[in-house]
């Protein structure tokens, strides 16, 4: 499958493009034009909603399956963490990079390549026989979100360019984006385990076959307007080969030591190629991925750090639940997705009660409050015990910490999208989902690095290793992990101070804009 061929125009292709449509043998009334093409955009709503489904639904699924990947492959307990982080790391990295090949390139043709790469990657990782591959297939596969997913968000603006319709259509958007979410942990549990971890891969590609021949036929081609703007590659191959770096430096250190020459020598490539992007960034790049002018912003700034935070604290917690709900209290892998349903519906309901409380209480305030419920929430699940239940161990702990995350998620967006000029909008918000990705991919590395180095000590001072032994020496090391996201979480809420207390518009800016030529900033629910 090819994605497209090039068109010359600003928007050609589907139905509702530009140019003449085939006549047939009765002339259409202007009311009939009208529902035959509302059909067709009710179609791509379809196609890149589902397409957007797969990418969230992609962070989350793979929580559940993590026990039964790492009976199947034999991954340590440090490096189980590279089955999530090499998804999220590059699609944090290349995420803006996605959405400008979408301008510049074209979105049909771009989305046609990104569902290519996603669905393959897919089938390649369902198939996986040893780490590297599933590794490799996992990197792919962000590697094609990234490329997606922003393509997804500005074909919708396109397609839709009535106000009223183009706010309805980025409703749905949303409301699927945060399903994926939701739905990830529950279908991940199902699949896991009445056919296999493999599945939780090999679902896309039904998904992907689908969409391919109708996205083809009814997606209008489309590129940005104005001059063309180089691509930054030098800013995005440093960016994504520093962060993975560091990483692979920070998980490597439950083998060797910190000191030792194979720590310091990959620890130096990665500080050397994240200065090269720095610098790349400020002074090299005519049109840099990450235009540094943006965080004169106070809210800029301090929204892109306190999501970096989130970005730390949220993924460790699905990481921990999980491992800690099926190797410790030995919950199959359909009950651990339905214990996680507590949690999404609270990101849900805080999510709705932020969006109404940032206008009038500012969005800072709101953000301070779900700092601290985050916080106080991964502090209470640091007491989990190996004899706990799930109701008087992970329970409360977790709704709290997932209450705050969702009064928190809103108003890191109005920060982040409200302070800047329209035309810098999208860049905005896809800057602040790259800073969640990276801070997962970062976070994750340590925080599992540090469990699995806890756990590793407490079972080496022992003489005789049980299973009941070990299931106390993994609940101290995720206990340990919880305790440590939980003080990352209270850091979030003091650098929620950067942010002004009222993010004013800026230059016809409207307050919350979620526009995203090159990014999008999609509901969190990534459980």
């Amino acid at each position: 499958m090819d994605p497209g061929t090039d068109q010359s125009t600003s928007i050609v292709g589907p139905p509702h493009a530009a140019g003449p449509l085939p006549t047939s043998p009765t002339v259409e009334t202007e009311a009939e034009e009208r529902a035959r093409l509302d059909r067709v955009d009710r179609l791509v709503l379809t196609i890149v909603c589902l397409a957007q489904f797969m990418v969230v639904l992609d962070i989350s699924i793979v929580n559940v399956a993590l026990p039964s990947i790492q009976e199947d492959l034999g991954f340590s307990a440090a490096n189980l963490q590279w089955v999530v982080t090499a998804y999220s790391l590059t699609f944090g990295g290349l995420l803006l990079l996605g959405g400008r090949l979408a301008d510049l390139f074209g979105r049909r043709r771009i989305f046609l390549l990104g569902l290519i790469l996603f669905t393959g990657a897919s089938l390649l990782g369902g198939f996986a026989g040893n780490q590297a591959t599933l590794i490799a297939a996992r990197s792919l596969q962000g590697v094609g979100a990234a490329v997606l997913s922003p393509a997804t968000l500005t074909i919708l603006t396109v397609t839709f360019t009535e106000e009223r319709a183009r706010a309805k259509a980025l409703g749905v958007w949303s409301a699927v984006a945060a399903g994926g979410g939701a739905a990830g942990a529950l279908f991940g549990g199902f699949l896991t385990q009445y056919l296999s971890w493999r599945w939780i891969l090999f679902v896309n590609v039904p998904i992907g076959a689908v969409l391919y021949p109708f996205a083809r036929l009814l997606l209008a081609e489309s590129k940005a307007d104005g001059p063309r703007r180089p691509l930054d590659l030098p800013g995005s191959i440093t960016v994504t080969a520093g962060l993975l770096a560091l990483v692979y430096t920070i998980v490597h250190t439950d083998q060797v030591s910190w000191t030792s020459g194979s720590t310091l020598l990959t620890g130096a490539i990665a500080v050397v190629l994240l200065t090269a992007f720095a610098v790349i960034e400020a002074k090299l790049a005519d049109h840099p991925l990450v235009p540094l002018r943006l965080f004169r912003s106070r809210a800029v700034t301090g929204a892109n750090l306190v999501m970096f935070c989130f970005g730390v604290a949220m993924f460790a917690m699905w990481y921990f639940l999980s491992l800690y709900l099926q190797q410790v209290l030995g919950y199959d892998p359909v009950i651990t997705g339905l214990t996680f349903l507590p949690q999404t519906a609270a990101i849900a309901v805080a999510a709705t009660i932020a969006g109404r409380l940032a206008p009038r209480l500012g969005p800072r305030n709101v953000l301070m409050a779900g700092a601290l419920c985050a916080a106080l929430g991964l502090y209470w699940l640091s007491f989990i015990r190996a004899g706990d239940s799930y109701w008087t161990g992970a329970c409360g702990g977790g709704i709290l910490a997932t209450f705050g995350m969702g009064l928190a998620f809103t108003p890191i967006a109005l920060s982040a999208t409200g302070g800047v000029p329209r035309q810098d909008a999208g860049l905005a918000s896809g800057l602040v989902n790259s800073s969640r990705q990276i801070g997962a991919s970062v976070g994750l590395a340590v925080l599992s690095t540090v469990a699995a180095t806890h756990i590793a000590s407490l079972l080496a001072g022992q003489t005789v290793v049980t299973d009941a032994v070990k299931r106390v020496a993994m609940t101290a090391g995720y206990s340990r992990g919880f305790l440590i996201a939980s003080i990352v979480a209270l850091a979030a809420g003091g650098l929620a101070l950067i942010i002004p207390r009222q993010v004013s518009p800026v230059a016809g800016q409207a307050v919350g804009a979620t526009a995203a030529p090159e990014g999008p900033l999609a509901p969190s629910v990534e459980g």
